[in-house]
């Protein structure tokens, strides 16, 4: 009779944590732009992200290996891993911090990268057969009005920065492809092993363009090394892993949807860490990107927890 009343009173708890999770990964994720912009200024950007996957290979092998880890089956299956690696990690952060080296604010970054939601949205239906509602999409609008409120005294950029602008967008629809691509082809696959493969496909890739676009210098400054520490633990195996788990659960519109709060959080992180400003106008973005991101996710499937 016991064992009934503890599931009871551990499920109000269980349910607390899952709810948390969503919210847990928008701050983990928008700390890849401070991350970004503490480690940029020591390294080139192709040079620090490679840098960065090849430790992630080295942390996570040596324990996929020890926990027997399942890998993919079959060379198809491991190629589609592949090739969510080039889209999510080479393409979308090659992007985006060649555009923050380039001059790029890391603000004009998460806000290029906000824009996922509506180019998922817009996608999405065909794609995956997932159902965007009228109010899923009036919650996007709302969002994305908000994103724009917060980062609104940021938009401006020089014509030497129109090149890293162009990475950025090029970045957001690598981000996108490879979201859907990873809930169409990759959903089941085992995080550990993936990850090791992604990460390797990224790294192969990277290695030769940095080479040819200039390795160096690299400077093992004391914010280099804690830059690098945070994008490898708290970026790449937390941050993203928690991505594909949402992915994995929910609907690709509800997860990309969380992409909206990355701008308002990472501002709200520059204001507490680089002593950025905050104005009644950025604040009331904020809020209304809460209530934008409310909007789409208070219609969609709910996260299948029991069940991958």
């Amino acid at each position: 009779m016991s064992a009934p009343a503890a599931d009871s009173a551990a499920s109000p708890i269980a349910r607390l944590l899952q709810a948390a999770v969503p919210a847990v990964f928008v701050v983990m994720w928008a700390t890849g732009f401070t991350g970004a912009r503490l480690g940029l200024p020591y390294a080139p950007p192709l040079t620090l992200l490679f840098l960065r996957f090849a430790i992630v290979v080295a942390v996570v092998l040596p324990i996929s290996l020890v926990t027997r880890a399942p890998w993919p089956r079959g060379w198809r299956l491991r190629g589609h891993v592949a090739v969510v690696g080039l889209l999510m990690h080479s393409a979308y952060l090659g992007g985006v911090y060649c555009a923050i080296a380039a001059g790029v604010p890391s603000g004009i970054s998460a806000l290029i990268v906000g824009l996922q939601p509506l180019l998922t949205a817009a996608v999405v239906g065909p794609f995956l057969g997932e159902r965007v509602t009228k109010l899923q999409w009036l919650g996007l609008a709302i969002g994305l009005a908000g994103v724009a409120l917060v980062l609104l005294d940021k938009l401006h950029f020089d014509a030497a920065q129109s090149w890293g602008v162009v990475l950025a967008f090029g970045g957001l629809l690598s981000v996108t492809a490879g979201t859907l691509y990873q809930k169409r082809f990759c959903s089941h696959v085992d995080l550990r092993t993936g990850a090791v493969i992604q990460y390797s496909a990224a790294s192969l890739v990277l290695l030769p363009l940095a080479l040819a676009l200039g390795w160096g210098p690299v400077e093992w400054t004391g914010e280099l090394i804690f830059a690098m520490a945070w994008l490898v633990l708290v970026l790449s195996l937390g941050a993203v892993s928690i991505f594909y788990l949402l992915i994995r659960k929910g609907a690709a519109s509800r997860v990309t949807s969380l992409f909206y709060l990355t701008p308002p959080v990472a501002a709200l992180l520059g204001w507490i860490i680089f002593g950025e400003s905050l104005g009644p106008v950025a604040l009331f973005g904020m809020a209304l990107t809460a209530c934008g991101v409310a909007l789409v996710m208070r219609r969609s499937v709910r996260w299948r927890w029991g069940r991958s």
